[in-house]
């Protein structure tokens, strides 16, 4: 189908002219970006795309502005993220939350403890740098599920985890693109001020409106400013105007059609768009929108 009609449903907050964009210059200058970097959480119910979508931007991030690193967090249970980035099923990847021995070296207790003591606040600066793989400019970080203990439960895995994401959100200058499934677990009050927007990624289906509604209350619960829905897997005018009125109250920042290279690489095993300068101009412009929220 068509590739020629992504848009921007609605203008952001304080835009002063229609936003649009024709070739690969897609960024503003360093200098009148946020010096702290984009950072940006995308979730959605399962299925609808998101993992794609985030392993693409930060692709396209790092291949149009080099001079920014790049950390891709898959956040999900089902981590998928590693493949849409092109890092081989063959090469071995301990999540976050199982790296025992690390995380009873910086807490000062052993995972599935509860209750005692431990350190609240660890050491974790070095954790991106020692514990991610990267491929084409882009590190990703794989952070894993405590598995123990009920929501919110207090124990050394979920504290390394948020303290962990702390410091990607609030100490780094690096451009930060979280892959978050359909809740914000690991994102805080603490970071919530810095994330520049929650991304909910939906399809036409009722099930992933109804997961849109509930990724926004719980990103106003911890205090993110702008959540976004970002309609994808788009087949015609119809399919727009149906997410556009049954979530007119929500900001939607543009829809995306259905790319049939996705659904090609994916019966495939592959990632899409394996050469990055093949990438649909949408996804470019797409992109280039986030980067000037930073």
């Amino acid at each position: 189908m068509s590739r020629g009609y992504f848009h921007a449903k609605t203008p952001w907050p304080h835009a002063t002219a229609t936003w649009t964009i024709e070739k690969e210059s897609v960024f503003t200058t360093k200098e009148e970006r946020n010096i702290m970097g984009l950072k940006l959480a995308i979730g959605g119910k399962g299925g609808v795309g998101k993992t794609t979508i985030t392993s693409l931007l930060a692709r396209c991030i790092a291949h149009l502005d080099p001079d920014n690193r790049v950390i891709a967090i898959d956040a999900d249970p089902v981590a998928n993220l590693a493949a849409g980035l092109g890092i081989s099923e063959n090469i071995p990847i301990t999540p976050v939350a199982e790296l025992s021995d690390l995380i009873a070296e910086r807490t000062g207790a052993k995972p599935g403890t509860m209750g005692g003591f431990f350190t609240l606040n660890p050491k974790v600066d070095d954790i991106p740098e020692r514990f991610s793989l990267e491929r084409d400019g882009v590190k990703l970080l794989v952070m894993g599920t405590v598995k123990s203990g009920g929501s919110g439960c207090i124990c050394p895995e979920s504290t390394i985890l948020k303290a962990l994401m702390n410091h990607l959100v609030l100490a780094r200058k690096d451009i930060v693109i979280m892959d978050m499934e359909a809740g914000v677990e690991h994102l805080g009050r603490a970071t919530s001020g810095s994330v520049d927007a929650l991304v909910a990624v939906v399809n036409p289906g009722a099930r992933s409106r109804v997961a849109a509604e509930r990724i926004r209350k719980l990103g106003q619960d911890i205090g993110i400013k702008r959540i976004v829905v970002l309609g994808n897997r788009i087949r015609s005018k119809e399919d727009e105007k149906l997410i556009a009125d049954s979530l007119s109250d929500f900001e939607i920042i543009g829809f995306l059609p259905e790319f049939d290279e996705i659904a090609e690489a994916d019966r495939k095993g592959v990632r899409p768009f394996d050469d990055i300068t093949t990438i649909p101009l949408e996804l470019k412009q797409l992109a280039g929108k986030f980067l000037t929220l930073s």
